[in-house]
């Protein structure tokens, strides 16, 4: 594949100014009129036009600017440790806090537009292709890390989950430790847990703080492994009565002034996690674990609370990567139920890039692997502890920067351990492979996953082997897409064996059951249970079509679900092949555990590979499936 070449990007410009809004007990916000002809696309462009004297800042509404007040913080909250209201006259205390998530440890820059970032659109709404910037790679994200931690003595780096798991080659195959080796060196200070920290279960997870060998593979690069020098938070992971994985909170002081930040993954993480890798834990909800929590942080004289959670939501197809237009998600509504001493949001699992303020809160979230860095400002009165001022950016990390050489010699060596699997050559591919977004077509269709769904079921449909006529595979599990540039003509669309690695790197098994043709409906209509649907990839051969206005339990029509040109009789029995995520129920599709005569298959990336092999030559490339199998109506 073609590696990406950078382009030149102004970096310095200012922090877009965002409000904390009524965060803050007794907040008042007074909104003033337009600013006649001062338009803008979001509040960096109002600070930008008009810079805001102090106690006020700009939003942008509308495409209008528009002023906001901010009164005086209240001196005469007991619960807020101060004296009197004139100790803390005229006294702030400023405090940075750089944020990201999903990581998945991506230390090295990844390709196509999952290594990209674009910042303007055409006037139709669609990607103005000429504004994509290069953006990630491990070497220019601690750069932009160290220059922004430079500015502000007061500064502490936060992870929003999903920093491993789900990763390349290069991190996966020594269980992560190269991604925590990384992370250690860039000065990361506090990580919560996502979902895909549980992949390989909490007693790992607990070996990635704690240090020591693999049970297993042992310390693969010879020298020893000694765990994480940042602090893993867990808040709502519960291991028992009043117990939890990891610590809840993590309270920091900053010039006399206590910041709480709270970590956390999604309440959901029961269903996006192999069983066995969390029996024994309990994800509760996050609204009511850190508003029970408060309570305890103001008895210690906290009153600024950062939530750090591995929760989010998902922007409209026209916002761009600094604003928050047509946010919808689950991440509202924890922000409009969080406790109001709850000023920031730092989210992350959409791999969504958003800076939003809902319900009076600072909401962001920085895409995923590493392409963008969040910079946000907090203004904290130094007398009451309270946030009276928040404001955020989030950043381009180009490749245009000076690498950082402790990160390059860590990947260095590691590189030259795995070099020779990388590398390999498994196959060949016509045009590029999507992974596919549900964000610009909520078909749910993917080149990418259909691909994996015929080779799943091309390794699995023998007698002897399982009799599959169908296989799904989850949209999550399709991590990033298979590039072959077309301007390049030295591309001619080898896939290599870590490239093809990056793009499924669970390594699940095939599992092949049977079902009916009544459960194989109910199955579909699982796919929209939740507010984002997840539309499984189904392999060829197999049809249907779901209404999008029609109420959940009825939106596929059972007429047209079709195999091979056949209507499913929902009384016949069918051979399915999924993997081993899906089969125990994981995403929430129950209706797999109901599955009889079940027959273990091959790894799903073992699968991949042979059917690359066997279907594609550097003359006859495979090509990209049509996308026909699922039709959405409306």
């Amino acid at each position: 594949m073609q590696p990406s070449v950078p382009r030149a990007r102004d970096v310095a410009r200012p922090s877009v100014f965002l409000l904390a809004g009524a965060f803050v007990t007794g907040l008042l916000l007074a909104f003033h009129g337009g600013c006649g002809s001062n338009e803008c696309v979001n509040a960096f462009d109002c600070q930008e036009q008009n810079p805001a004297p102090e106690g006020q800042g700009w939003t942008c509404v509308d495409h209008v600017c528009q002023a906001v007040t901010f009164p005086p913080p209240p001196g005469g909250d007991t619960d807020a440790g101060t004296g009197t209201e004139d100790a803390g006259t005229g006294g702030t205390v400023a405090v940075k806090i750089i944020a990201f998530n999903d990581f998945h440890g991506q230390l090295e820059p990844a390709t196509g537009t999952g290594g990209q970032i674009h910042e303007r659109l055409l006037a139709d709404g669609g990607v103005d292709t000429a504004s994509r910037v290069n953006a990630g790679g491990a070497v220019y994200f601690a750069r932009y890390i160290a220059e922004l931690r430079a500015k502000n003595p007061n500064s502490v780096v936060v992870s929003a989950g999903d920093l491993i798991g789900a990763t390349p080659l290069l991190s996966a195959l020594f269980h992560d430790e190269p991604t925590v080796e990384a992370m250690n060196q860039i000065g990361l200070d506090i990580a919560a847990v996502g979902n895909h920290e549980f992949d390989e279960g909490g007693s790992e997870l607990l070996r990635m703080q704690n240090g020591g060998c693999h049970p297993k593979d042992g310390c693969q690069d010879g020298t020893g492994f000694t765990g994480a020098k940042y602090k893993i938070l867990a808040a709502n992971v519960a291991t028992g009565p009043d117990r939890t994985l990891f610590p809840r909170y993590d309270v920091r002081t900053f010039e006399g002034v206590k910041v709480a930040f709270v970590g956390m993954t999604l309440e959901g993480t029961t269903n996006l996690v192999t069983p066995t890798g969390i029996a024994g834990l309990q994800f509760k909800d996050e609204v009511e674990t850190v508003n029970a929590l408060v309570p305890e942080l103001k008895a210690q004289g906290v009153n600024a609370v950062v939530v750090v959670v591995h929760e989010g939501g998902t922007p409209g197809v026209d916002s761009l990567y600094n604003e928050c237009k047509g946010f919808t998600g689950p991440i509202v509504d924890i922000a409009k139920n969080l406790d109001p001493a709850v000023s920031v949001i730092v989210s992350g699992h959409t791999h969504q890039a958003y800076n939003c303020t809902l319900s009076g809160k600072l909401v962001t979230s920085a895409a995923s692997v590493g392409r963008l860095v969040t910079d946000i400002d907090l203004t904290l009165d130094a007398a009451s502890g309270q946030v009276v001022k928040a404001q955020a950016q989030n950043v381009i990390v180009t490749r245009t920067v000076t690498p950082d050489s402790d990160i390059n010699e860590l990947i260095t060596r590691y590189r030259g351990l795995t070099t020779q699997l990388e590398n390999r050559v498994i196959g060949y591919i016509s045009q590029t492979l999507l992974r596919g977004n549900i964000q610009t077509d909520p078909s749910g269709q993917s080149t990418m996953g259909f691909v994996i769904a015929d080779a799943q079921l091309e390794a699995t449909k023998g007698a002897n082997v399982g009799g599959a006529q169908i296989a799904f595979m989850n949209p999550g599990g399709v991590r990033t897409d298979l590039v072959r540039n077309p301007a390049d003509p030295n591309d001619n669309g080898a896939v290599t064996y870590g490239e093809a690695f990056t793009v499924q790197p669970f390594g699940n098994t095939l599992v092949t059951v049977t079902l009916t043709g009544a459960q194989i409906e109910r199955l579909l209509e699982q796919q929209f249970q939740l507010a984002s649907p997840r539309i499984l990839h189904p392999s060829v051969g197999f049809q249907y079509a779901f209404s999008a206005s029609a109420p959940a339990g009825s939106k596929v029509d059972p007429a047209s679900i079709q195999l091979n040109g056949a209507t499913l009789d929902p009384a016949a029995n069918y051979r399915v092949t999924i993997n081993s995520f899906l089969a125990p129920g994981g995403d929430g599709f129950t209706v797999l555990t109901e599955g009889t005569n079940p027959v273990g298959g091959v790894v799903d990336s073992d699968a991949l590979e042979a059917y690359l092999s066997a279907k594609s030559s550097e003359a006859a490339p495979l090509p990209a499936p049509a996308l026909d199998r699922v039709t959405r109506l409306p």
